[in-house]
């Protein structure tokens, strides 16, 4: 990163962050020694793996899904976000397919540039591969077949990554996030693969595989994230470090290790987490990722007879319920901020529905409430965790009706609903994201998303990268980039770096009711004000954006519409179809209005299904002078 860059994130942290950057800045200094010599692992003489309940019952189609996934990773084949890859028999760990370079092995950890793709290629096509959780579907399918092919691979997966990969080597040792999903993977390998004859000898009797668990553990324990840096990240570290301290409790410090883990998840699962139940970074799949994770290390931590705080259960349970309010008929929730497809545990096949997944897995651990989506799908996930630690009985006031406004979060869902299916609405008066950073944000306030039966119609395109591509990050970011006004060609919020932004707009919520909201926000000197009414019966969809303020702007009014939405243009009124329906979109006409689909010089037209995916899509976009006092109107009818 450049040293402006590093100026303006100094500048976001406090004086005690910096302090404690200061100290893991002497810590990695100290640890370079260990190239020649490093710290040597002890563990204790004694070491089973005691937390292996009964195997439940799980439904049938969700093995056949397991199945197929994991028959794929035999042949070596996967695909990591939009890369489709086939060398998985015997992986590269340092490799990227996609720019075809390698990270370097045999350097110090702490010396790699890794954010530089030139210096490592693309870091997530690198890092997911190492998560393991290709293995811990593998594992589990060894589990419910008895298929030991599943097994083998997995034990020459792990003895392959833990030989290329010693403590302090390379770049699976940088970023904490990573030990920590690793950890979990390592917990779940070790108890589906418990009725192999190999399984402790892969693990608890492999001194290599305990040095590997016990460096991990030790890192997680030196280099915590701290300060605006305290997001996901953080939670991965402790839920990690918490489930490997309960389930391999082989070594001297392990209670001690468990102890920290247990204070750290609790204290960060509150400070993460609104009130509501909503994460702070307001990145729905960061929502669904931390609950996950959460999930995954207080469960192991109670299945290891660990005490966990009731404050824990009630963060997470809070978090179940603020998903049920907040997902669509098809059970999606907002594409809201940044998604990079990341999960805590895998244990089922592709095709499995993360969301019904994660709304099942809380019946299960706490119970639904009558006002919860029904949830029809199945998964593998939920039965395991069931079968782990069961039911709980946790005390809490639960909402009585399904939300619609979660006001310490500024997400309001307006939603109608007849014969010809939902109509839902997310409209954005939150905060800029969460810390002094807002790593995961986008500058989209007063942002909205429409959906008709789950259906993109008006659509927040997603985020499609992270490094390595500036242009395409900066674009799906952007004001422009979502379904807001932009003037003067600014974003609301200021951008420092690819997970920075210097200056917040604030942003507040004026009413939210069933069937109307409005809120605006400072981002331009000039205020935005943003009003939406739906009428159910009417199947309209008003929209009323004014500017209060002083001079004139260029302004750009943006409409994203889903993959599926075709457009035909005809002056200020926009004619939009998919299959079996249509609807009308009338547009403010003091504005000259276009039709943009895939264009690269600048970005427009595209909407991202998935982390390094992108397509086509099309945007209607309004351009022309806006005053102060200005009203523009946007109508959106749906036919019947």
């Amino acid at each position: 990163m450049s040293p402006g860059w590093y100026l303006r994130r100094l500048s976001r942290m406090g004086p005690h962050e910096v302090a404690g950057r200061a100290g893991d800045v002497l810590r990695k200094r100290r640890w370079r020694k260990e190239l020649t010599d490093p710290a040597t692992a002890t563990w204790l003489p004694r070491r089973e793996f005691a937390q292996v309940p009964a195997l439940p019952e799980v439904p049938a189609d969700a093995v056949k899904r397991l199945v197929e996934t994991a028959d794929r990773y035999l042949e070596g084949r996967a695909e990591f976000f939009g890369v489709a890859r086939e060398d998985l028999v015997a992986p590269d760990w340092s490799a990227d397919p996609r720019t075809g370079r390698r990270a370097p092995e045999d350097v110090y950890s702490f010396d790699i540039a890794y954010r530089s793709e030139d210096a490592v290629g693309d870091i997530k096509q690198i890092w997911e591969p190492s998560r393991h959780q290709h293995l811990t579907v593998l594992a589990a399918a060894y589990a419910l077949t008895g298929d030991e092919r599943y097994a083998t691979r997995v034990a020459e997966h792990l003895r392959s990554w833990w030989a290329a990969n010693p403590p302090m080597r390379g770049v699976h040792w940088v970023s904490g996030i990573e030990l920590g999903i690793r950890l979990l993977s390592w917990v779940w390998v070790r108890r589906l693969l418990d009725g192999w004859a190999e399984a402790p000898g892969l693990f608890e009797d492999n001194p290599e595989a305990l040095a590997q668990i016990w460096h991990h553990q030790r890192w997680l324990a030196a280099f915590e994230s701290r300060g605006s840096s305290a997001n996901n990240h953080v939670i991965a570290e402790a839920a990690g470090q918490l489930a490997a301290a309960s389930a391999f409790p082989w070594f001297p410090q392990s209670t001690g290790w468990r102890a920290g883990a247990m204070r750290l998840l609790d204290e960060q699962l509150r400070r993460n987490t609104f009130g509501s139940g909503l994460n702070r970074e307001l990145a729905t799949e960061y929502h669904g990722l931390v609950l996950e994770l959460g999930l995954a290390g207080a469960l192991e931590a109670r299945a290891a007879g660990v005490a966990v705080p009731e404050s824990t259960w009630l963060v997470l349970l809070g978090m179940c319920d603020a998903l049920a309010a907040i997902v669509d008929t098809t059970l999606h929730p907002p594409r809201q901020g940044d998604a990079d497809d990341g999960h805590g545990l895998v244990l089922d096949g592709a095709g499995t529905h993360r969301w019904a997944s994660l709304l099942a897995t809380g019946d299960a651990v706490f119970g639904r409430l009558d006002w919860w989506p029904g949830v029809t799908g199945t998964d593998v996930r939920t039965p395991l965790l069931a079968a782990l630690a069961g039911r709980l009985d946790v005390t809490a006031v639960r909402p009585a009706q399904r939300p619609g406004h979660l006001a310490d979060a500024g997400l309001t869902i307006l939603r109608a609903t007849d014969d010809t299916g939902e109509i839902w609405c997310r409209c954005d008066g939150g905060p800029h994201g969460f810390l002094s950073i807002a790593a995961h944000a986008h500058a989209d306030a007063l942002s909205l998303e429409v959906r008709h039966d789950g259906v993109d119609v008006l659509a927040d395109p997603g985020t499609y990268c992270y490094h390595g591509q500036p242009r395409w990050r900066s674009y799906f970011r952007s004001t422009l980039g979502h379904n807001t006004l932009e003037l003067d060609g600014k974003d609301q919020s200021t951008s420092g770096g690819p997970f920075l932004w210097t200056r917040h707009a604030h942003t507040e919520v004026i009413l939210a009711r069933a069937a109307r909201w409005s809120a605006e926000h400072d981002g331009y000197g000039a205020t935005h004000r943003r009003s939406v009414d739906l009428d159910g019966r009417a199947r309209e969809l008003r929209v009323t954006d004014e500017v209060h303020g002083h001079g004139e702007h260029a302004g750009r009014l943006a409409f994203h519409l889903g993959p599926e939405i075709e457009v035909e243009l005809a002056g200020s009124t926009a004619h939009l179809s998919w299959p079996g329906h249509t609807a009308t979109l009338q547009l403010p006409a003091r504005l000259d209005w276009s039709a943009h689909r895939g264009e690269t010089s600048p970005p427009l037209g595209w909407y991202s299904p998935g982390f390094g995916r992108r397509e086509p899509a099309w945007t209607v976009l309004g351009s022309g002078p806006v005053r102060g006092g200005d009203t523009l109107l946007t109508l959106l009818r749906f036919d019947r």
